[in-house]
């Protein structure tokens, strides 16, 4: 039984060698492939001087050699960290600054972005890139080895001897908090091969599965596409995409089973034609990431009446917790589910006590999805880790239960419904902003004295960044904040509107109310022809 993450590309070699493990473009590779590939690498990331433990970040859109890295990491004993390949460079450097990533694998391009920054990253020694240097400034690098893919393959024909155990850590996934920079969620290789085979199971998922993989590995709903195929032995194709409807002609080419978005995606995807082959493969779609609406998910059912939706929440600190199964969806549609198979979510008072039926309460997840929780953040941790205290019994249990900060309530069967948030983060297009974060870049452009990111209810991204400032010149032009706001911040986080205002409303404790602000633009785009 597969214990460690790369355990599954393993497994899978021995028993289906032959299978397509990955399609990217017009390329395949199948599992023995793909395990050829793991020893080569993992193998090569030892020569180069990784050590147990150590991190390895990949920097990269959606790729086979991505995979291959992120996995070989594994296998060398060290855990991988995907970097959002849409981050600028000062979010990169800070993630990598962070866990003192060692080794980055990039492309020429990327690397550009970032040459000038590195060397402020003391802990980085080698970096690889994909393709062939193109403009790179050497003397700029001087403390870093630049090496290319194509060079580093090693002739080893086992993987490496490391005596990694499941208890250690895989990987690190970066989240944005409700304040500062974003924190990095760490996760054992106990809690992702536990929670893909919890996904796998209530998916239904087997060998002959064709999933679509279009969100972003760095996202833990995005990369449980491929440790649940893994887990089972299915096939992953890989895609960036340009346009709603080029994820379509994906599913319909591929002849893709299943296939996850997040509700900006869906709600673009319900106003296409769907062909008819993709109601004759599609098994199954899911969506997280935000609640869908109703009537796109009315729509979804319309054009793919013989595909079963499952409608999941999740938190990338217990990885997955709820979902609805399909049978359930007519009477439950608004609900964001009952607990995955191993997992338990109970709804608590402050006090820790269990609330009763339609009592809201905090959202709390046990079990062995519960991550090992902020790298370097030990007052973060302790804020959203506490030691679990048995409702039933009220005895300290030796484990650790994860705070998730959603305020819900069970209906009598069960059923949880998401009420709000305890903080003031935004959740916009899947991802979760921390308005701090936005405001940090918005005060570097000196442009204005003073401002406040808000996450306002808007019918396509689920919020929407809304940025309320007091200009600092009386030349002040909203289009020249938007400007560098686009060039420093990734796309999510761009604000939708800026709002110019010679006052902030304050609370008494003279701090800006930021939810007086929020209901003063709660209607902004109610009205308004929005586009994702």
């Amino acid at each position: 039984m597969p214990t460690l993450l790369h355990h599954f590309i393993t497994q899978a070699a021995k028993k289906y060698p032959t299978d397509n493990a990955l399609i990217f473009k017009d390329q395949a590779i199948n599992y023995q492939q793909l395990y050829e590939q793991l020893i080569s690498i993992s193998n090569a990331f030892i020569q180069l001087g990784i050590n147990r433990s150590e991190r390895i970040a990949t920097y990269l859109p959606k790729r086979i050699e991505t995979v291959v890295s992120m996995f070989s990491a594994s296998a060398a004993g060290a855990s991988f960290v995907p970097v959002n390949p849409i981050l600028k460079a000062d979010q990169v450097t800070y993630i990598l600054n962070d866990c003192n990533v060692r080794l980055l694998i990039t492309t020429s391009d990327r690397l550009k972005q970032l040459q000038t920054i590195l060397g402020n990253c003391a802990d980085l020694h080698t970096v690889i890139i994909l393709d062939s240097p193109k403009q790179i400034h050497s003397d700029e690098l001087s403390h870093i080895k630049l090496l290319q893919w194509q060079n580093i393959q090693s002739e080893h024909t086992s993987l490496p001897d490391i005596a990694n155990i499941d208890t250690d850590i895989a990987a690190i996934l970066y989240t944005s908090g409700s304040t500062g920079k974003p924190k990095g969620v760490v996760l054992s290789h106990y809690n992702m091969v536990a929670g893909a085979k919890s996904v796998a199971g209530y998916l239904k998922n087997t060998r002959h599965d064709r999933i679509l993989a279009v969100l972003p590995f760095s996202f833990d709903y995005g990369l449980s596409q491929l440790t649940t195929a893994f887990s089972v032995g299915a096939s992953v194709t890989l895609m960036d995409y340009l346009f709603p409807r080029d994820v379509i002609k994906a599913v319909s080419k591929y002849q893709i089973t299943g296939l996850a978005a997040v509700p900006p995606l869906w709600i673009q995807l319900a106003q296409l034609q769907w062909p008819e082959e993709t109601m004759q493969t599609l098994r199954y779609f899911t969506n997280s990431g935000g609640a869908l609406p109703v009537e796109v998910l009315s729509s979804l059912r319309q054009a793919l009446p013989d595909t079963s939706p499952y409608l999941m929440y999740g938190l990338t600190e217990a990885f997955r917790s709820t979902y609805v199964p399909p049978e359930n969806l007519n009477s439950h549609q608004d609900s964001i589910g009952i607990a995955i198979p191993n997992a338990e979510v109970l709804v608590l008072r402050e006090d820790g006590s269990e609330c009763a039926d339609n009592e809201p309460g905090e959202l709390v997840h046990r079990g062995s999805l519960v991550s090992m929780g902020y790298w370097n953040a030990p007052e973060k941790t302790q804020q959203h880790f506490k030691p679990f205290t048995s409702p039933l019994t009220g005895k300290i249990l030796p484990e650790y239960a994860v705070w998730s900060g959603d305020t819900v309530r069970r209906d009598k069967d069960g059923f949880l419904y998401f009420i709000s948030r305890k903080d003031d983060m935004i959740k916009t297009s899947g991802y979760r902003v921390s308005p701090n974060e936005v405001e940090e870049v918005v005060y570097q452009s000196n442009l204005i004295k003073e401002a406040v990111a808000l996450g306002i209810k808007h019918p396509v991204l689920g919020q929407a960044v809304v940025l309320v400032v007091i200009p600092g010149e009386k030349t002040f032009a909203t289009k020249e904040l938007l400007a560098y706001c686009k060039k420093n911040l990734p796309n999510f986080m761009h604000p939708a509107e800026i709002i110019v205002k010679n006052t902030l409303e304050r609370n008494q404790n003279g701090k800006i109310d930021r939810k007086l602000l929020a209901q003063e633009f709660q209607t902004l785009f109610l009205n308004k022809d929005s586009q994702a």
